[in-house]
């Protein structure tokens, strides 16, 4: 029986996810690639929906790894996508209630199916848990992704960081438990 933490490459690559080795636990270690990865996927995939304000206002440096570190023990499960060499190249985070606060992948394999896969491995562990839906603060480009996996946009989010309006979408989905 495969390890319900970890998808093994195979696994991956059925998904259309080529690039994965595996999909596993968060580690402390991976704290700093994956504050990385949250930096530059805003920076580079966001600010195409976004203006230049608003993505400053939103990740205005590379956050803290310390952050990341007491989210991965605050009671939320943390997945990470890593490739042949282990390092982090997407991440994603399930809280006990069904809230799905990141979804981030690196901006060098959006594209390439390894966020849904991982969104698929977030998805399993939240009906593994008995959930009976997820939802999210979506953002512009994460919106489309979610509507493609059975999302509905609740309602527009309007509110300021920093000073700077932005915005982004409350989107839920209920899951059937087979």
């Amino acid at each position: 029986m495969r390890n319900a933490t970890e998808w093994q490459h195979s696994n991956a690559r059925s998904c259309g996810a080529a690039e994965i080795s595996r999909i596993r636990i968060f580690r402390d270690e991976n704290a700093p690639m994956i504050a990385e990865i949250f930096f530059s996927a805003i920076h580079q995939i966001a600010s195409a929906h976004y203006t230049r304000a608003q993505v400053d206002a939103w990740a205005p440096a590379i956050p803290d790894s310390e952050r990341f570190v007491v989210r991965g023990s605050d009671g939320r499960t943390i997945f990470v996508a890593v490739d042949e060499q282990d390092s982090p190249i997407a991440f994603g985070d399930l809280e006990p209630d069904g809230h799905i606060d990141h979804l981030f992948c690196s901006p060098a394999h959006a594209g390439t199916g390894v966020t849904a896969t991982l969104y698929d491995r977030l998805e399993a562990a939240g009906r593994a848990a008995g959930i009976d839906f997820l939802y999210v603060e979506a953002s512009e480009p994460a919106r489309r992704f979610f509507l493609k996996r059975g999302f509905q946009v609740d309602h527009r989010r309007d509110f300021e960081i920093r000073g700077v309006t932005i915005h982004n979408y409350r989107m839920t989905k209920t899951l059937h438990q087979d």
